[in-house]
């Protein structure tokens, strides 16, 4: 079983297909009418195990997600999951109900379902489709949002009671909306500042304790009566933008458990299905697929992004990578677990919703970019994927990173790097070996470097060595790739010379030859 799972990722991660058509093809074969003929047809536990995988995922999702690229998203991403969704599901389900015939109630679920993006679909999809940070931002902070607001209005329209009045409705996901994000900003910050400043007693645990924190602001949203959905998005974003110690350890810990909850929810949510009740939703769950992806995502793009001035192009990939997944079908369980009249069609018709248009939609992304004229350009250059670790007695940082191939900070010698003063560059590892880097020492691709900062401006030396990596050595200057701003390097030495920090105790030499090419520089 472990050799499948195995050979499933990397299956998806070569062709781009979500793994969910892949996990979920081997619960089906273990499952009814399969090869193992196991029997297993409980909806509350499979929800329940959901649930608790889709707090994972969210979690996973929220501290890769960079804030850079999420802020300026935030407004459009908003829209689309509160807007978007409200058009998507009317659409939707007045589709199912006049071409399809279902009832009001069921049509209205299988809307409301479907109209959640799957963040495990969207994430595992779109970081390997090179496409412009500001369509990524929005599409993955889309589907870290809409799912709160989707499972308010699911819950509601399979409650045994008449539902509400559409405005009380509004009222109750607004509310809880408020409180999920309140709760999840805050757990998120006081998180990330007891981690920076309280030393664990060994590396291994910084990964737990983030991942801990990110699964208490699930649990405190929910027991406010909040969105907990939300709130473990938001408090992952916080966390995975904090500079937090032992970051790429976090990073792979938490992908790895990532990939664990896909796995068994996948493989759970193939085992529940019975394949031979299918053959008669087939039909009707390809128009509804039709009416969802051809008319109702669209319309929610364009009307929800119309006040942004996004290109028709921009917009028209977005309504295409509305990626569906293993979300709609865990939401698909609710009305299952309250036995409400229809209920088995509706979860029989969104499986195969979601299956046959994963299908259709996931591959074919990289290929709808590219009729559209849409690719990211030089934002695939790597970033750095720096580590930190605290020194609590030294009141001071190492920051250890490896030079990408893509990075532009190959070529660039130890001198302009230009770190604020507190911060130099100790060793250098290249082809095995390490020494001690001088001034006019050259830095090349592969290159593993050693920083130390001291807490006063560690900040500013992460900055400044991200800054080059993305602009060169002349970011800043030509005020290109700097992650703080024109000149971040400058200010946060307080005015320091070139090389300064690079050459700290290198001798008059190094400081004579950084005077001489600032004098070189206009206005340096």
């Amino acid at each position: 079983m472990l050799l499948v799972a195995v050979a499933a990722v990397r299956l998806s991660s070569r062709s781009g297909l979500p793994s969910l058509l892949i996990y979920l093809g081997i619960g089906i074969a273990m499952g009814q009418d399969g090869i193992g003929n196991i029997a297993f047809d409980n909806a509350e536990l499979t929800q329940v195990i959901g649930y608790a995988a889709l707090v994972v995922i969210l979690a996973e999702g929220g501290l890769g997600t960079k804030w850079k690229e999420m802020r300026p998203a935030l407004p459009a991403a908003a829209m689309l999951s509160l807007a978007g969704v409200a058009v998507s599901v009317g659409v939707t389900a007045a589709g199912a109900h006049y071409l399809v015939g279902l009832e009001w109630r069921q049509a209205l679920l299988i809307g409301a379902v479907v109209s959640s993006t799957d963040a495990a679909a969207v994430f595992s999809v779109l970081r390997k489709v090179p496409l412009p940070s500001r369509i990524t931002g929005v599409l993955e902070a889309e589907s870290g949002f809409n799912d709160a607001p989707v499972v308010i209005l699911v819950v509601a329209l399979s409650a045994a009671e008449p539902v509400h009045a559409w405005y009380v409705l509004v009222g109750e996901i607004a509310l809880e909306l408020a409180i999920g994000a309140a709760i999840g900003l805050a757990v998120g910050f006081l998180g990330a500042y007891g981690l920076r400043h309280v030393a664990l007693p060994a590396s291994g645990l910084y990964p737990i304790a983030v991942m801990a924190i990110a699964v208490s602001a699930y649990a405190a949203g929910a027991m406010a009566h909040g969105s907990g959905f939300l709130a473990v998005y938001l408090a992952s974003v916080v966390l995975g933008n904090a500079k937090l110690p032992h970051w790429p350890a976090t990073r792979g810990f938490a992908d790895g458990l990532g990939w664990i909850a896909q796995i068994g929810m996948f493989v759970l949510l193939g085992l529940l299905v019975t394949p031979h009740e299918l053959a008669g939703d087939f039909w009707p769950a390809v128009v509804i697929g039709l009416v969802l992806t051809m008319v109702a995502r669209p319309l929610s793009v364009f009307a929800s992004l119309l006040p942004f001035g996004l290109p028709w192009q921009e917009k028209a990939l977005m309504s295409w990578a509305g990626l569906r997944g293993a979300v709609p079908i865990i939401l698909a369980t609710i009305p299952l677990v309250t036995g409400i009249e229809g209920s088995d069609r509706v979860f029989n018709i969104v499986f195969v919703l979601v299956i046959v248009y994963t299908l259709v939609q996931g591959p074919t992304l990289p290929w709808v970019a590219r009729k559209l004229n849409i690719g990211a350009g030089d934002e695939t250059a790597a970033d750095l994927g720096i580590e930190s670790a605290p020194l609590e007695k030294l009141r001071g940082h190492l920051l250890s990173f490896s030079i990408p191939a893509a990075s532009r900070m190959h070529g660039v010698e130890v001198s302009e790097l230009r770190l604020p003063p507190g911060a130099s560059v100790t060793l250098v590892v290249r082809d095995s070996e390490s020494f001690v880097p001088l001034p006019s020492t050259v830095l090349r691709r592969g290159d593993e470097l050693l920083v130390v900062a001291t807490d006063p401006v560690r900040d500013a030396a992460e900055a400044r060595l991200r800054a080059v990596a993305r602009g060169g050595k002349l970011a800043g200057w030509l005020g290109t790739g700097n992650g703080t701003g024109h000149g971040a390097g400058r200010r946060a030495g307080h005015g320091h010379r070139p090389g300064h920090g690079a050459g700290h105790g290198s001798g008059q030499g190094s400081r004579r030859g950084a005077g001489l090419r600032r004098r070189r520089r206009p206005g340096g």
